[in-house]
């Protein structure tokens, strides 16, 4: 008999114990990581987290934007969480209001400036933007500057600010931060520098031997270099530019403590260890760096101003265009 009185009561209260085991439910996570890393990273969550079912949209992220925007007109949005390339586009979502902020994330452990400050989006990687050389070229740079120089002159590729986000980052850091501003770029056209194309175009056309010089992201000629390419990647003396690769909830989501919950997993030290596994450097001061590159120590990376950058944006893409005749 008592049994019987019990047994309504016991299961009762499955779903509450349930729930105290973890969170559950559904997230749609909208990346533009390569979809071997956003498979990774959506497994090492689930692992953490076996109630959350997450799936995922990949592509780049001028694309998931415009997928975004669609879904915001029409008054549908489907994402939970965005995991995408750079910081700039993440302020501007945020000045339209369509991030969600996460105030009890811990970022005490990464140094200031790298996260937002009303923590609207935060950093999870350093991609850093740096000089690929040939190497058959006898001159080799160290310099953003050696990029001016005549023994560089018509053999230097890089991809464009008007179609790569990285990119048009790397020309605000670097305007921002060098003697002379837009100056730099006007003597990189002067010796002959072609602009265009992905930065996997950049590695084709440098490790073939097409080119002897690019401006590229650090990852792809480090990588290439460990198979065997002809290829040899700098870390210029006045330091980088770089992506962050950030992750933001969206103001929409319908299942916001497993949102929380996914940027605390990608903040964490075990979060962080996955981008190093992935090859990256991990926004996290206190993870090791990829094998093939300096030690953190030796990796200066320049002041950048997201929210500047995104007033400045127009301004930016028009110079560019003026200075390269695109």
């Amino acid at each position: 008999m008592l049994m019987k009185r019990l047994l309504p009561i016991l299961v009762s209260l499955v779903p509450a114990l349930a729930q105290a085991q973890g969170i559950s439910g559904d997230l749609v996570l909208y990346t533009s990581q390569p979809n071997t890393d956003a498979q990774q990273t959506v497994d090492a969550f689930k692992a953490k987290h076996p109630g959350v079912n997450v799936t995922f949209v990949r592509d780049g992220t001028p694309k998931i934007l415009a997928k975004l925007n669609a879904e915001f007109e029409a008054g549908q949005p489907q994402a939970d969480l965005l995991l995408i390339a750079d910081s700039v586009t993440m302020e501007g979502l945020k000045k339209q209001g369509r991030l969600m902020a996460h105030e009890k994330a811990d970022v005490s452990a990464y140094p200031a400036g790298i996260h937002d400050q009303q923590k609207f989006w935060f950093a999870t990687k350093l991609i850093t933007t740096g000089i690929a050389y040939n190497t058959k070229a006898s001159f080799k740079p160290t310099s953003w500057l050696d990029l001016t120089k005549p023994e560089v002159k018509g053999q230097l590729v890089m991809p464009s600010p008007l179609t790569s986000g990285a990119a048009l980052i790397h020309a605000a850091t670097l305007t921002g931060a060098m003697e002379g501003g837009w100056k730099y770029y006007e003597a990189l056209k002067a010796n002959d520098a072609m602009a265009g194309g992905g930065n996997g175009d950049i590695l084709k056309q440098v490790a073939g031997g097409q080119k002897l010089y690019g401006v590229i992201v650090d990852f792809m000629p480090i990588r290439e270099k460990a198979k065997g390419a002809s290829v040899e990647f700098v870390f210029p003396k006045e330091g980088v530019s770089a992506v962050s690769e950030p992750v933001a909830i969206l103001k929409n989501t319908k299942n916001p403590e497993a949102a929380r919950a996914f940027v605390d997993f990608l903040l964490s030290k075990e979060g962080q260890e996955l981008a190093l596994k992935q090859g990256y450097i991990a926004a996290h001061p206190a993870v090791a760096i990829p094998a093939g590159y300096p030690s953190r120590d030796q990796i200066k990376i320049m002041s950048f101003d997201a929210a500047k950058a995104l007033a400045d944006e127009t301004k930016n893409k028009a110079t560019f265009a003026d200075i390269f005749g695109q």
